[in-house]
C-alpha cells in the first residue's frame, strides 16, 4: 500500500514537472505575443475625432511603413515625441492627444510595427531604431531638438530612455517606467526563468545614466502592471535635474 502511494506521488510529481516545463517553453517561444499586444486596425485621426491631427507615413530603411499621428505645436510650446504602451494602438491614446493639443503642445506619436496599420513586427531592436528615426524625422520637419520632449508610456518608457540617451531632447517624461523588462516580467512571472530567456529586455537601468535632459517620472503608487518601486529605482539611477 505504501509502495503504491509513493509510486502515485512520483507520477504526480513527474507530471507537475512536465507541465511546468511545457508552460515555461511555451512562454519562451511566445514571449513577444505576451509583450506586444497590438490593435492592428488603421484608423485615421479624423475618424478618431482629432480634426487638428494628421496621419504621417514614416518609411524605415528596411522597407517597413510606420503610422504616425502628428500635430504642430503652438508658438512657444514643445512637441511631444510620444512612445505608447504595449497594448492597443494610436486610437486608444486619442484623449491624451486631444488634451495635449488643446494645451498647445505638438504631438508626434509613432505606432510600433504591427500596431495601428504599421507594417512589420515589433521587437526591441526595431522599436529603438524606429524611435531614433522618428526623432530625426521630427527634426527634419523643422522642430529643434531642444523643443522636443520625449514622452514614454509604460513599455514606451524603455524606448524613450534609449532614444533620449542617443539623441539630445529638451526634456524627458517617463510615465510608469521600469528598470528593465526583466524586472517588470519578474513581478508577474516570478515562477518562470525570465532572466536567461527574455529576448527584449529594455535595460533602462543601463541607459538612464546617458540621459542628460531634465527628467520627469510619473508613476501611480497603486499601479498593478508596472510596480511603482521600479519607477523609484529608475529615478534613483537618473541624473539631475529630475523630479518624480
Amino acid at each position: 500500500m505504501v509502495k503504491n502511494v509513493l509510486s502515485f506521488a512520483g507520477y504526480i510529481s513527474a507530471a507537475l514537472i512536465l507541465i511546468y516545463l511545457l508552460v515555461a517553453v511555451a512562454a519562451m517561444i511566445f514571449q513577444r505575443r505576451l509583450l506586444y499586444i497590438p490593435d492592428a486596425a488603421r484608423v485615421s485621426p479624423r475618424e478618431a475625432g482629432l480634426t487638428d491631427v494628421s496621419e504621417v507615413e514614416m518609411k524605415t530603411p528596411d522597407g517597413e511603413t510606420l503610422i504616425v499621428w502628428a500635430a504642430p505645436a503652438k508658438e512657444g510650446r514643445p512637441t511631444l515625441l510620444y512612445f505608447h504602451g504595449n497594448g492597443g494602438g494610436l486610437i486608444d491614446r486619442r484623449e491624451r492627444i486631444q488634451r495635449f493639443t488643446m494645451a498647445g503642445y505638438g504631438v508626434f506619436m509613432m505606432s510600433y510595427r504591427s500596431y495601428s496599420g504599421s507594417t512589420g513586427a515589433a521587437t526591441e531592436k526595431a522599436n529603438i531604431a524606429d524611435a531614433a528615426l522618428a526623432f530625426d524625422t521630427l527634426v527634419a520637419r523643422g522642430v529643434r531638438p531642444s523643443e522636443i520632449v520625449i514622452y514614454g508610456e509604460s513599455l514606451g518608457t524603455g524606448v524613450a530612455v534609449q532614444t533620449a540617451a542617443a539623441r539630445k531632447p529638451g526634456a524627458v517624461i517617463l510615465d510608469a517606467p521600469y528598470t528593465s523588462m526583466i524586472a517588470a516580467a519578474q513581478q508577474h512571472y516570478a515562477w518562470l526563468p525570465v532572466k536567461p530567456f527574455l529576448i527584449d529586455t529594455y535595460r533602462s537601468d543601463q541607459h538612464i545614466a546617458n540621459v542628460t535632459a531634465p527628467l520627469l517620472i510619473l508613476h501611480g503608487a497603486l499601479d498593478g502592471i508596472v510596480g511603482a518601486d521600479l519607477g523609484r529605482k529608475l529615478f534613483a539611477l537618473a541624473n539631475q535635474p529630475k523630479d518624480m
